[in-house]
């Protein structure tokens, strides 16, 4: 069995991954709040995490993949009122525009994808347990949670309270300690509350993720509840901070085995914030890059590491992915055979090392120079071919790149319109071809080449691409 290695953020080091259940993984991942737009920080979350799936997939493990939606909160509310929406009506719309964009990212399917307003029910559970503990209380604003009676409280991040992180607010006198913080928010005007034993509301934002965990994934009869938790950097404190610590008060259990969280995105040098004006959406960048060529170009940096995103290296990343694809064109239609072992194995060791991304693209670099290299002196080596294609098909599977048709992909800004006007020049071609008209195909071959498109008669039948 291949040896996994990931960074713990508690431990804040590189420890060996054994999971709780052999060959089995349970994963949960702090989804978005549904509200707006996917901008870059949800792309480099959902890319780090994909990869993280992927690699445990390709080390044979099955992975139970768990992304929440948060549907309820003030951002929502505040939307809601100025678009005249129901809440069913926003948040629908952005989590299936979520979803659209988490496709063209190429981002493998969750295996569950709970909501917070379906799990008010065992969210209500969770914050009555507590309650009769003692350890939570109520006030006039809500029911809060007493970090002091968690003796553990500070044990994720390291920090035992919100003094340097939070937004201070004036001071509430009812609260046992300043940094307690709201399970349950009671109804105010133009709110959306839920009716609950405790008084009608809605739920605070940590207790969604520790309630929802219990329900829909928790092990019953070890120490942890699931093997890894996961989300942004900025997510550490004092969201998984207060996650875990209800978790421990409420069922006795640690959280998580493992905590991982992915680095900010900064925009040429600066934090990604909308305050800022540079919280790039996703489909902004996808009107002039492709969702594979933006998850190439996050995939080379370290998934810990803060990224920074500028258009001019997104142009470098993208001529990196145009040699991948180069090389496809050269073993165009060629069936694959068997990975090569020693390709498979740097690959594993690079990327069971801590998701090292960007030392598997090095790999990847290196596998296209060596080929092109060796098909410039051996080109019509079959069984050469037959492992090339093997090996990308298994760059597919566990980077999540390189999927797309050898030509198609060189297709990509050009709109449906020039589409169908250059596929029909192409089918007169074929038919004047067919005639023995070589006049005029060789006419409509040189339209094309002054449209900028070259083509080509493969055995699959014409292919072409924009020059």
């Amino acid at each position: 069995m291949k040896k996994i290695y990931f960074y713990d953020s508690v431990k804040k080091q590189k420890i060996l991954f054994e999971s709780i259940v052999e060959k089995k993984v349970k994963i949960y991942v702090c989804g978005p709040t549904v509200y707006d737009d996917s901008h870059l920080g949800h792309a480099r979350s959902a890319i780090a995490f994909d990869l993280l799936h992927r690699v445990l997939k390709e080390n044979s493990y099955n992975v139970i993949m768990t992304k929440n939606f948060t549907d309820i909160d003030d951002k929502i509310i505040k939307k809601m009122h100025s678009t005249s929406q129901t809440l069913p009506e926003l948040t629908t719309f952005y989590i299936n525009e979520y979803k659209k964009d988490m496709s063209i990212l190429n981002i493998l399917e969750n295996t569950l994808e709970p909501k917070a307003t379906d799990n008010l029910d065992v969210m209500i559970e969770m914050i009555s347990d507590l309650l009769q503990k003692d350890i939570a209380y109520i006030t006039s604003r809500g029911v809060f949670f007493d970090i002091s009676k968690d003796v553990e409280y500070g044990s994720i991040s390291k920090r035992a309270s919100d003094e340097n992180s939070q937004a201070r607010v004036q001071e509430d006198t009812e609260k046992r300690n300043q940094s307690d913080y709201a399970l349950w928010k009671f109804e105010k005007e133009n709110d959306v509350s839920y009716e609950a034993p405790f008084g009608k509301g809605r739920p605070g934002w940590h207790i969604e993720c520790s309630a929802m965990i219990n329900k829909h994934l928790a092990y019953k009869d070890t120490e942890y509840q699931i093997d890894i938790h996961g989300g942004g950097a900025d997510l550490l404190f004092p969201h998984h901070e207060n996650e875990a610590s209800q978790t421990r008060c409420s069922t006795n259990k640690q959280l998580a085995k493992y905590w991982m969280h992915n680095g900010f995105v900064n925009v040429n040098g600066e934090k990604m914030s909308k305050s800022l004006g540079n919280s790039f959406f996703l489909k902004d960048i996808l009107k002039s890059y492709s969702g594979e060529v933006i998850r190439f170009y996050l995939l080379t940096a370290h998934y810990r590491s803060d990224f920074n995103f500028n258009e001019e290296d997104l142009i470098s990343s993208k001529k990196r992915l145009d040699k991948f694809y180069r090389i496809k064109k050269r073993i165009y239609g060629t069936i694959a055979s068997k990975v090569n072992k020693d390709f498979e194995k740097s690959m594993f060791e690079a990327l069971n090392d801590d998701l090292n991304s960007s030392k598997a693209i090095a790999l990847i670099d290196e596998l296209i120079s060596v080929s092109n290299d060796h098909l410039d002196k051996n080109s019509k080596d079959k069984n050469y071919k037959k492992e090339l294609v093997a090996n990308i098909e298994f760059i597919n599977n566990i980077l999540g790149i390189g999927f797309n048709d050898a030509y198609t992909y060189f297709q990509y800004g050009i709109n449906q319109e020039s589409i169908n006007q250059i596929n029909e020049l192409i089918e007169k071609r074929t038919q004047a071809k067919k005639d023995k008209n070589f006049e005029l195909s060789d006419q409509i071959r040189n339209e094309l080449k002054e449209m900028d498109i070259s083509i080509m008669d493969t055995p699959a039948g014409v292919v072409w691409e924009k020059l």
